[in-house]
């Protein structure tokens, strides 16, 4: 649909355009009476330039930021999962914490921590910037670090030794409260520094380049390109040398060399401080939404005209900043249009802006709170299909712990090192989907990726089921295979290995579904709010985590009864935790309904470029970590 606006204003003449969808009449903003003013303000509008200042803060920056800006976030991702990796191991062999507790404590850390990037992205972008916000969480992560480090260094942070004759009769001395304290204190400093990082990280990257320029689009290509290969290489190295250092070397030198390499990262991220394109904050997402949610109450009392009647004027000022796409006014959620009905002419100021933003709303605002409300319910139908990789780090774990690890005579497979098979998987799988299923796909749908976004997601989700079901049925044979063959520790006499099937669906979980949610949050938001995107994405995981530490309780407290313990025992021998999948399994089904059924009335945005002309939106590349 073409947006018609005359392009020619005087300056003390009223500006007026309309939209032939609807026939809705538009307000826009008044022009200046300059015509090099008035060509600016256009030029603006269509995304074509930036501003003088914002072209001069381009010129360093690009590819000669690069080295310090992925070496801080190589060295910073080394050190947060290289910490964290083994970290249920620790839990329950160093601080001998039953495997609830400690499953409850990553859960609710993960959670904590994946929320905490929503708060940072809205601090970075109306207060203090990206960089602030990332040299800020650096420090608290190091601070973090050591703090973790040190409960493994110290003798008084952590509680005497264990044979594992005593730990497994469960007599073993756990942490006291004050040994706890620190740790969750450390922890809690992780969770501040991944909110000030994680939000961050890609668009400090990407604000490097200038997006109007060829060469700046192919940097930016290249930087996502860049950035996961590191991601890449930096899990496979934590989930192999730091996790074995962990497990069969020392804690302290496995938690100590993160924790160093966190000290190079801040080291690095600041030397290149002068060579950074810094740009300065504009004001969060978030108040924008707020406005269109306040000023739609107070005009609710307004009746929306029908559509065969001529409509009232709506406020539809140029675009500004880094906004680039422009969105055309729709019929979803029609009680929002409210806010951008223009009432009375006090409302605008003399030069067409408004007085009072909480009162009166651009059709811009007004339709990026509806991109909001159409995406929270296929995000919320992600929560529960992430719920399964929430196991990987924790009951995954366990079950590795009781089975023969070995490789050979002399090496033994670190039990936090497994979840290296998901990474193989989606390493091997990503590159034959990009080139040669999509293509193949695309001759049959006709469609650009092959398959849409939303079906990418539901075959992530059918995946995270099946994961569950395998899972269920691999630990049936393990349990079954340790009570027929008996071993001091319950060890079960099957490979380790066994868990590979269930851990490969896992990876296509993620190459499907966790990789969709990313490419779809950043798609269908806004450019100004891709930095809510990815802290959405985020809380995904921490509406995960807190489900599981919910079902976890749960099912600890509801399956105990006087004759036999519950399902998650700390013995896995005795418990039934393939009873406990087959219920993540059937929470799965429920929720791939759920969202089919939103995924069916799902409207993806629409967007005008121009005001002239209709405006196909360019797909952006996507974001793979």
């Amino acid at each position: 649909m073409a947006l018609e606006v005359t392009k020619q204003q005087s300056a003390s003449s009223s500006s007026w355009s309309f939209c032939n969808m609807k026939c809705l009449p538009i307000i826009p903003s008044r022009l200046s009476s300059s015509s090099k003013e008035q060509q600016q303000q256009q030029q603006q509008r269509d995304g074509k330039v930036l501003s003088d200042s914002d072209t001069k803060q381009r010129k360093p920056g690009g590819w000669k930021a690069m080295p310090f800006i992925l070496g801080n976030e190589t060295f910073e991702r080394m050190a947060s999962f290289g910490l964290l990796a083994n970290f249920m191991v620790y839990l329950t062999r160093e601080l001998h914490m039953n495997q609830v507790s400690a499953a409850n404590i990553l859960n609710l850390w993960a959670g904590v921590s994946n929320f905490a990037p929503l708060l940072g992205a809205f601090i970075s972008d109306s207060y203090v910037g990206r960089f602030r916000t990332i040299a800020f969480g650096s420090f608290a992560l190091f601070l973090g670090m050591l703090t973790v480090t040190l409960t493994a260094w110290l003798p008084e942070l952590h509680p005497p030794q264990c044979t594992k004759q005593v730990q497994k009769l469960g007599q073993c001395i756990g942490p006291t409260k004050a040994q706890l304290g620190i740790l969750i204190m450390g922890l809690g400093f992780l969770s501040i520094g991944s909110g000030g990082v994680r939000p961050c990280s890609i668009p400090f990257g990407v604000d490097q380049f200038d997006p109007n320029s060829d060469e700046g689009r192919k940097g930016i290509n290249s930087f996502f390109n860049w950035y996961y290969t590191t991601f890449t290489v930096i899990l496979l190295f934590t989930q192999t040398v730091v996790v074995y250092i962990q497990d069969s070397v020392s804690w302290v030198i496995g938690f100590g060399m993160p924790s160093l390499c966190m000290l190079f990262s801040i080291i690095l991220f600041f030397i290149g401080t002068k060579i950074y394109v810094h740009v300065k904050a504009e004001g969060s997402p978030l108040s924008g939404i707020f406005q269109v949610l306040s000023a739609a109450y107070k005009k609710r009392g307004i009746k929306l005209p029908l559509d065969s009647e001529v409509g009232p004027i709506f406020y539809d000022p140029p675009l500004k900043g880094i906004v680039l796409t422009k969105l055309p006014l729709t019929n979803n959620c029609r009680f929002l249009n409210k806010a951008a009905m223009v009432l009375e002419e006090d409302e605008l100021k003399p030069d067409g802006t408004c007085v009072n933003p909480w009162r009166l709303c651009a059709i811009q605002q007004v339709e990026e709170v509806k991109c909001l409300i159409r995406i929270i319910p296929i995000w919320s139908a992600g929560i529960i299909s992430l719920i399964s990789m929430t196991q990987q780090g924790t009951f995954t774990v366990s079950q590795a712990l009781k089975m023969d690890r070995h490789l050979g005579p002399h090496f033994q497979i670190p039990a936090g090192s497994m979840g290296i098979i998901s990474f193989i998987t989606i390493g091997l799988w990503l590159p034959f989907y990009d080139r040669f299923l999509i293509p193949a796909l695309r001759k049959i749908t006709k469609h650009d990726g092959g398959i849409t976004l939303l079906q990418r997601i539901g075959i992530g989700i059918v995946f995270s089921i099946l994961s569950m079901v395998v899972a269920g049925l691999m630990e049936r044979v393990r349990r079954a295979s340790a009570m027929l063959h008996p071993q001091p520790l319950g060890v079960a006499p099957m490979s380790v290995m066994w868990l590979a099937p269930q851990l490969i669906l896992m990876g296509f979980c993620e190459a499907f579904n966790i990789i969709g949610q990313i490419e779809f949050f950043n798609r269908q938001f806004p450019e100004h709010m891709r930095s809510i995107g990815n802290s959405f994405f985020s809380c995904s995981f921490a509406g995960a985590s807190y489900l599981s530490s919910i079902l976890i309780t749960i099912v600890h407290h509801a399956t105990r009864t006087k004759s036999r313990p519950d399902w998650l025992t700390n013995d896995i021998n005795v418990g039934r935790l393939d009873y406990y999948y087959f219920v993540i399994a059937g929470m799965g089904v429920l929720n791939l309904i759920y969202f089919v059924y939103c995924a069916k009335n799902y409207n993806y945005r629409g967007s005008l470029q121009k005001e002239d002309e209709p405006y196909v939106d360019v797909e952006l590349s996507s974001i793979k970590a």
